[in-house]
């Protein structure tokens, strides 16, 4: 009956004449970049770069003109310390094809994490008013990048944070002030793949880290993150059907349905979890205060796996018996060891379910038909593909990547028919997804 309404609907308005604007407004979205790029005051506050403005023509200039010299000089210093801090990372040579695109990826990934006014290791998913929250899984994809790059510490920072602000169920909110206080800035309910994104980007530090004399494993110290988001995967199996029940994922919207986005990242997080208890990283005493066996872990895990094979393979997409949606890429390393059966095929067959006109992906078919690309749904693919071992085709895709940065070189939320950037820029959760998956030859 739905469908038909909206054919009655659509049919009334050729009628009227105006069938043809609205199908070309609805293929040809128009959205403003909201900026070219974030970069820092000397109080460490985060300015917009105005749009129109070029990379090294804006500086963030806030005192009175008298001061100007002594803003100019502490600016130089934090450009000289953002520096250090690319010169640290783990990245490709200058002169590697997606080289400028990593370090830029990089420098605003560093500028996002613990601006003024956030709590240390707060990760803000982007720079315009909107965008100023703290995500969990933009957070647990920046931690992944960080320790990747070997920015480990920094990595753990980000954890301790999430540590911080989850509840003592286990839980997440779909998003957080960041201010450190665990406040959330509207009424959505929490979105349960953030536990899974946690225990991912926890044992991918936990894979990347080396201790030197005296200091602690990182899962040591987010020992409780990752009990507790176990303890919360375990809790949301629904005893009728093996699989997880309904939540908003990554789509950000009331379901009464299971979408693949929650199934596959709460087996994204048992596996994990699960990898975590059998090399002994977590403490008896963290698995016994979030109520947990840690040998039902890697049982749990094998279950929902079949599960979710059974539910929705072979295609795997949003809905049982739905259209393809981005999130076939969870089932794939490098989010699980091995890839759930089917679901690499899965992945190349979305791929035209998903295009936009400028050559990257939306979300998922089912996604609105606005002509818009999506960075973070187009370097899933990248990264899937990389894992994979198809490098000609990440290669292809962050090739588009970088063709469709701004004039600072940030990476923005979206792309539009024409090939525009708009929206934030730079969004943390496509810079760290560049950052996983550009090669580090």
């Amino acid at each position: 009956m739905r469908r038909r309404r909206r054919l009655v609907s659509a049919g009334l308005a050729l009628l009227l004449g105006g069938g043809g604007a609205l199908a070309w407004q609805e293929a040809h979205r128009q959205l403003p970049l909201h900026q070219e790029g974030v970069v820092r005051d000397v109080r460490g506050a985060l300015v917009a770069v105005p749009v129109g403005a070029g990379a090294g023509e804006w500086l963030p200039l806030t005192g009175a003109p008298e001061d100007r010299w002594l803003e100019v000089t502490l600016l130089a210093a934090r450009a000289a310390g953002d520096q250090a801090h690319l010169a640290d990372g783990l990245l490709p040579p200058p002169d590697h094809p997606h080289g400028d695109m990593a370090r830029a990826a990089l420098r605003d990934l560093h500028t996002l994490t613990g601006p003024q006014g956030a709590a240390p290791g707060a990760v803000l998913a982007g720079a315009s008013p909107a965008w100023r929250f703290v995500w969990p899984r933009d957070a647990s994809f920046a931690a992944a990048a960080l320790a990747r790059t070997g920015h480990h510490a920094e990595a753990l920072s980000v954890l301790l944070h999430l540590q911080e602000l989850q509840g003592p169920d286990g839980s997440f909110q779909a998003r957080y002030l960041p201010d450190g206080s665990g406040e959330v800035p509207d009424g959505r309910p929490a979105q349960e793949d953030g536990p899974g994104w946690a225990l991912w980007a926890t044992r991918v530090l936990v894979e990347e880290w080396t201790a030197g004399p005296g200091q602690p494993d990182p899962s040591v110290l987010v020992g409780d993150l990752v009990a507790r988001s176990a303890a919360r995967l375990l809790h949301r199996i629904d005893p009728a059907t093996g699989l997880p029940r309904p939540s908003p994922d990554y789509w950000e919207r009331p379901e009464d349905e299971l979408t693949l986005g929650v199934a596959a990242t709460a087996l994204m997080g048992l596996e994990a979890a699960a990898a975590l208890e059998r090399d002994g990283r977590v403490a008896d005493a963290a698995w016994a205060s979030a109520g947990v066996d840690p040998g039902d872990l890697a049982p749990a895990a094998a279950d929902l796996r079949r599960r979710v094979v059974d539910e929705f393979g072979p295609h795997y997409p949003r809905y049982a018996g739905g259209r393809p949606d981005a999130a076939v890429t969870f089932l794939l390393p490098p989010f699980l060891d091995e890839p759930v059966p089917g679901a690499k095929a899965a992945r190349l067959r979305a791929q035209r379910a998903q295009a936009r006109p400028a050559g990257g992906v939306a979300p998922g078919a089912g996604w609105r038909r606005d002509g818009v690309s999506w960075t973070p749904q187009t370097a899933l693919q990248a990264l899937a593909a990389r894992e994979a071992g198809r490098h000609e085709e990440a290669d292809r895709w962050l090739d588009w990547l970088d063709r469709h940065r701004t004039a600072t070189g940030a990476l923005p939320e979206k792309v539009l028919h024409d090939g525009s950037p708009a929206a934030v820029a730079p969004l943390a959760w496509t810079a760290a997804l560049v950052l996983l998956t550009v090669e580090r030859r």
